[in-house]
């Protein structure tokens, strides 16, 4: 609990000054522009992602959500989230992995044609969390399922996971068939 309130007062305020907006709209369209350019030539234009919540506070799901939104509308880049894994591309998981929720992952990530990217979006994902050694998590992702990349933040913007998502497709490595080599 100590822990919790710790973080409560660390955490700084995060009001943007109406100055701001103006700044993140412009860098969303030269952001967005790049990720269009890097989705157009890598999946030939059309990037589907698949979000599972694997037991999360639902704060990373909200910013993901946010991507689809008229501000930062990731769609008119080629990128959309898919309701089934078995249409995706890649994977981002959100949260610490739930007991319950361990063999729900492992199907979305066994049911993701290859070559597939997975992604551990938020602290809770990467190693745990704040829920890091619950008796009702298994932590991170990387315990259940391997993970190519990690997106930190609790929860990252909006604008943090598109430019974390321009890094992934810059510097993804894939093979000369176009599948996944597992590094990245």
């Amino acid at each position: 609990m100590q822990q919790l309130f710790t973080k409560i007062i660390t955490t700084p305020s995060n009001i943007v000054p109406f100055a701001d907006i103006a700044a993140a709209d412009a860098g969303v369209a030269v952001v967005g522009k790049q990720l269009g350019k890097s989705v157009g030539e890598l999946f030939n234009g059309s990037l589907a992602i698949r979000q599972v919540d694997a037991g999360s506070d639902n704060a990373c799901e909200h910013e993901l959500n946010a991507l689809t939104n008229a501000f930062y509308d990731i769609g008119r880049f080629g990128i959309h989230f898919v309701a089934s894994p078995r249409h995706a591309d890649m994977l981002m998981v959100t949260g610490p992995v739930t007991r319950n929720m361990t063999d729900a992952l492992l199907s979305a990530y066994n049911s993701t044609p290859t070559p597939k990217i997975i992604v551990a979006v938020g602290d809770d994902a990467i190693d745990g969390g704040l829920f890091k050694g619950s008796y009702a998590t298994r932590d991170g992702v990387n315990e259940v399922i391997p993970v190519n990349y990690q997106i930190p933040g609790d929860p990252p913007t909006p604008l943090v996971i598109m430019h974390s998502l321009l890094w992934i497709l810059n510097h993804h490595v894939f093979d000369a068939h176009g599948n996944n080599d597992g590094k990245g």
